[in-house]
């Protein structure tokens, strides 16, 4: 049996992780699955104090570590296991630890850019979009970050509008019209992410 490389994308706090995490489920029917978070390959900015680190942008691709992130998406095709980096966003840095993810079968990455880098697009057998209004975007994302990412109402609320939005409107958006398959309302359209997962079922049997 092959690998089935399965890519899920979509704005900042879209929902992608709620149907990442169905898809997930649906597909160990099949065997082996790896989940790959996007997010865990930002850079390491070990070189930078805190303070500096905070001014990144992290919107952009130019914050994620392309050359890692498809080296071990390759070594999962290649049925290798890989010793996955874990981003730790209370310090805008990436963690000593990692995490060991086992090859599989469907390996499910998901991130907001996901179809915004051009090498990692390419790897993609199956592309989903999850696509969802852009205030409740932001409610979910400055309610998630204050409660499990420390950060205070008004950092959420300037970084939002100096980088999360318009690298938004730049990358993200316009990749959407790579996807094969585009969610509206992110993990409470019930109707098409049932409707997906019985399609992701039926490509499955067939490999």
């Amino acid at each position: 049996m092959g690998v089935t490389i399965i890519g899920i994308a979509g704005g900042t706090a879209s929902g992608k992780t709620t149907v990442a995490k169905k898809v997930y489920d649906a597909s160990k029917r099949f065997g082996t699955v790896a989940m790959i978070r996007v997010d865990d390959y930002y850079k390491c900015l070990d070189h930078l104090e805190f303070s500096e680190r905070q001014k990144v942008n992290y919107d952009h691709p130019d914050a994620f570590d392309v050359e890692l992130l498809i080296n071990q998406l390759q070594q999962l095709k290649e049925g290798k296991s890989v010793d996955k980096p874990i981003y730790d966003f209370t310090v805008h840095n990436r963690s000593k630890e990692v995490e060991k993810v086992a090859a599989g079968n469907v390996v499910i990455v998901e991130g907001i850019m996901a179809f915004a880098i051009p090498e990692l697009r390419n790897m993609l057998d199956i592309k989903i979009f999850v696509d969802t209004p852009d205030d409740i975007r932001f409610i979910r994302r400055l309610e998630r970050d204050v409660n499990e990412r420390a950060r205070t109402p008004d950092s959420v609320i300037k970084q939002y509008l100096q980088t999360v939005r318009p690298m938004h409107n730049t990358f993200v958006e316009p990749s959407k019209k790579y996807a094969d398959i585009i969610i509206p309302v992110g993990g409470e359209n019930t109707v098409a992410i049932d409707f997906l997962i019985s399609r992701i079922v039926e490509l499955l049997k067939d490999i």
